[in-house]
Parts: structure tokens; sequence; C-alpha cells
């Protein structure tokens, strides 16, 4: 049995779009990651250096945002989604990408993409 740890609405400035606009002027893009992981260890230890330490964590996923550009905020998401896996003790993710300025002519809360992986020996 996995434990889920959850990182929810971490607020990155990057240059992800289409548009030429996009990429020139940027814009605000939320994050939400989940990790399914053991805890256990953890738990029994209460050492941080046995569970994922999500400031960390949270340092990653926006050095991966306001780094290299990509065209699709799917093409983010796979990114952030391997970038997380690659800490060994993390099961399988789920990263939701949101753009809630995305360049859409109707009004509108939000749009959104998750990308979920699984480590392939899981």
């Amino acid at each position: 049995m996995n434990d889920t740890i959850t990182l929810t609405g971490l607020v990155a400035f990057g240059y992800h779009g289409v548009f030429e606009h996009e990429k020139r002027d940027g814009q605000e893009f939320t994050i939400d990651v989940s990790l399914d992981v053991d805890t256990a260890r953890a738990a029994a230890t209460d050492d941080i250096a046995d569970t994922v330490h999500y400031g960390e964590l949270a340092d990653k996923v926006v050095a991966i945002v306001t780094g290299e550009r990509y065209d699709l905020i799917e093409t983010l998401a796979d990114r952030l989604a391997v970038a997380v896996l690659e800490d060994p003790r993390v099961i399988e993710t789920a990263v939701t990408v949101h753009k809630p300025h995305a360049p859409i002519t109707h009004a509108f809360t939000d749009v959104s993409v998750t990308a979920r992986r699984r480590r392939a020996s899981a």
C-alpha cells in the first residue's frame, strides 16, 4: 500500500505557449503534484531524509517551469512528471499544469493538462 504526498497550487512564471506573445511576455502557471510513495520508514524514523522533501520538490518544479520553453503544456507536464520520478522513492505521480491565462477568446476559469506516470519497475 502506498501513501500520497500532494503539493497543490505551486505558482511559477514561464514562457510556454504556441503564440509569439506567450513566448515573449510569459505568464503564470500553477502546478499540482501528487506522489505515491511509501512513507512508513519516514513515519518510523521521523527523519526528512527518509521521505520526499516537498520543499526541494517545489524548487525542482519551479526550475523546470521557469527554465526551458515549450509550445505545449502537455510537454511541460510530461517533463515535470519525468523529473518527479527521478526520485527512486516515487512510485507513481500525477502532475497537473494549469494555464489560467491561456489565450482563449471566451470566458473561462482554467485550462489544465495532467500527466500520470508510473515507475516502470513498479
